[in-house]
């Protein structure tokens, strides 16, 4: 019911209980907005609840292991684990015929090859050298004798190093005698000086490395003509075990003073090879 109100007909004044209804109303309102207020944030606490996520460790990245490189068997590495054997003359013919197989022809590989009766007995490894030359060398007092030719000598020792040389003239004491021994290394020594010892004086015996060896016979300094023995250090091992055929320059330099003359001279019989 409206009850208008004397001197203000444009107010109207409501009926006590339509307030109560729009209070009632106005209530529930509030209600439904505290209600909706209230339910987003239990969602966000669910939300907060059902977002949780375990963290996984973090995997590490395996460094990639690097392969080891397999280490190249050294020489010593071999004949540590080898019996020694003694040289034979199957094994410088080997020597030579791997050398120049590649290079040469087989007429030329012919003139290359050595009988069995241009060598020595070899070493069997029981011998010392002065026990060994005087088992190949007999008659060595009256060779030594009947040389008086200068540039040469009868016997040649052909080894690895000036040191080895001068061991081995050492341990030929019981042999030589009371001949005279002429050192054909490099160390210490000068061409030149070898080169005038042989040209003034005469020498039975020559110990040294084949590169000299070689310069020398190049230099008409030191003639073969008259060697009769030629004698290599095949069996000997240095500190790592090395033979004067396992070392590289030794071997060539070795090759080539075969080639230049010794091979020569062993098939047309005057020189004869030993393997100590």
């Amino acid at each position: 019911m409206t009850i208008c109100i004397a001197g203000d007909p444009g107010i109207t004044q409501k009926d006590p209980s339509e307030d109560e209804d729009v209070e009632k109303a106005s209530d529930n309102r509030t209600a439904t907005h505290k209600d909706s207020d209230s339910k987003p944030a239990m969602t966000k606490k669910r939300k907060q609840l059902t977002e949780c996520f375990l963290s996984q460790p973090e995997e590490k990245q395996e460094t990639p292991v690097k392969a080891k490189k397999r280490k190249k068997k050294k020489i010593s590495d071999i004949l540590e684990k080898s019996a020694p054997k003694p040289g034979v003359p199957a094994d410088v013919q080997n020597l030579l015929n791997q050398h120049f197989g590649e290079n040469r022809s087989v007429i030329e590989i012919e003139e290359l090859k050595l009988s069995d009766s241009c060598f020595l007995p070899a070493n069997d490894l029981t011998h010392s050298l002065s026990s060994y030359l005087k088992e190949i060398c007999p008659k060595w007092a009256k060779l030594r004798k009947n040389h008086k030719e200068k540039k040469s000598v009868v016997m040649l020792v052909i080894c690895s190093s000036a040191l080895r040389s001068l061991e081995l003239i050492k341990s030929m004491t019981a042999f030589k005698g009371d001949c005279r021994v002429l050192k054909l290394f490099a160390k210490h020594i000068k061409i030149k000086e070898q080169l005038n010892m042989l040209e003034k004086g005469v020498f039975h015996i020559g110990v040294g490395t084949p590169g000299r060896v070689k310069a020398l016979v190049e230099q008409d300094g030191l003639r073969l003509d008259s060697t009769k023995y030629m004698i290599l250090d095949w069996n000997w091992r240095d500190q790592k075990l090395r033979r004067m055929m396992d070392i590289p320059e030794i071997k060539k330099e070795t090759i080539d003073l075969l080639e230049m003359s010794i091979i020569k001279l062993c098939r047309e019989g005057s020189l004869k090879l030993g393997l100590f």
